[in-house]
């Protein structure tokens, strides 16, 4: 059962792998090449066989500690940003010379935070990416830590990777880390055994995935489930794994955990939407709107709405509220805040009395929500 499960990932023709610092560090805390190679051994052998693959990777402020003459990795800002700076063109150095042994050209990709929630950013972002994997080339991404402060301890490059899985609608992501797969308990622990498959979040019902990563790393398994949660929501096939299984993890043997996909492939702008967009306000919906969203998949009436907050205007991302606060959907408004406080729990016909037609219309059409 579980090999036809994991054929998604045997056939995948497009893979995105992350790599994280604890997986290319030795004992020491600095970059091993040895190890480097040995990853790049399995992909260049991916991508010679006909796959696409892009890699995220983490690694550059462990590849600055040497330079640095730093015994671990500092926890002062400032010294992780000049790490970062002078690691960075280490690593990539590495993966151009490990990649060229196979013939293969890289490219290097820096993102931040920006990249991702900005609409317009993330769109180049993604056109770069399918620009390199056209030519042939293997994009190596990683964020960019020497300016992107908040993101140096956003949780080692995991929720980056499942975006750009989304982003360039990849087939599927597989995650390494020094941890062989998720456990039902710590591993080594009385009782703790491997879970081979997360068919969804009730799977996950009970378990520990708490803990913290390493010295070396940001990221802990918590960081791994969310990133899971996106990429799978998504239509993305995901595996977990140590680095030590690599090339068994991408070609879908029986190594490590999978997440199967609990959604379908939105455009784009939708996966955009629903995991990496900054919003600019919100719209607070009363039960009956909530069901008629999530549940009857239908667009947003002005009816439906108690409160609207922040300002925005027509066409920016918002979130959809329940009467609770909790976040239920995001929407592409139809209109500004300020028109929206005008609407906000008219019917279709009162709106186009009261108003004028051009508000006698949905508030956010369905093709411009996504629930969450």
């Amino acid at each position: 059962m579980s090999e036809h499960l994991r054929s998604a990932v045997s056939h995948a023709r497009r893979v995105v792998v992350k790599v994280g610092s604890s997986s290319l560090a030795g004992p020491d805390g600095h970059l091993d090449e040895q190890r480097l190679g040995e990853l790049v051994d399995v992909l260049a052998r991916e991508r010679l066989a006909g796959r696409e693959v892009l890699l995220v990777t983490s690694g550059s402020i462990a590849a600055g500690l040497g330079p640095l003459g730093l015994g671990a990795r500092p926890t002062n800002l400032e010294l992780q940003q000049a790490a970062a700076s002078v690691g960075q063109g280490k690593l990539i150095h590495a993966y151009t010379v490990a990649f060229a042994r196979h013939g293969l050209d890289v490219g290097q990709v820096l993102l931040t935070s920006d990249d991702m929630v900005r609409r317009a950013h993330y769109g180049n972002a993604t056109r770069a990416l399918e620009s390199l994997l056209s030519l042939g080339i293997v994009p190596i991404i990683n964020e960019n830590d020497t300016v992107a402060t908040d993101e140096i301890r956003f949780g080692d490059n995991d929720r980056l990777a499942a975006l750009v899985a989304t982003a360039v609608a990849a087939d599927a992501l597989v995650l390494l880390t020094d941890v062989d797969a998720l456990y039902t308990a710590a591993p080594g622990s009385p009782g703790a055994h491997r879970i081979a498959v997360v068919r969804g979040p009730d799977d996950l019902g009970g378990i520990d995935i708490s803990r913290r990563g390493s010295a070396v790393g940001t990221g802990g398994m918590i960081t791994k489930v969310e990133a899971a949660s996106i990429a799978t929501t998504s239509g993305v096939s995901v595996v977990l794994a140590s680095a030590a299984d690599a090339g068994r993890a991408i070609v879908g043997e029986d190594v490590g955990t999978l997440f199967l996909p609990t959604g379908k492939r939105d455009t784009t702008r939708l996966q955009w939407l629903a995991h990496a967009a900054r919003t600019r306000g919100g719209i607070v919906l009363d039960a009956g709107a909530v069901r008629a969203v999530t549940s009857r998949r239908a667009s947003l009436l002005a009816a439906g709405v108690i409160e609207v907050r922040g300002q925005f205007e027509a066409g920016e991302p918002v979130d959809l509220l329940a009467p609770d606060g909790s976040l239920v959907a995001r929407g592409f408004a139809g209109f500004s805040a300020e028109e929206a406080e005008q609407m906000k729990g008219l019917s279709t016909e009162a709106l186009g009395d009261t108003l004028g037609e051009h508000y006698a219309r949905e508030l956010i059409h369905i093709d411009h929500l996504v629930v969450l």
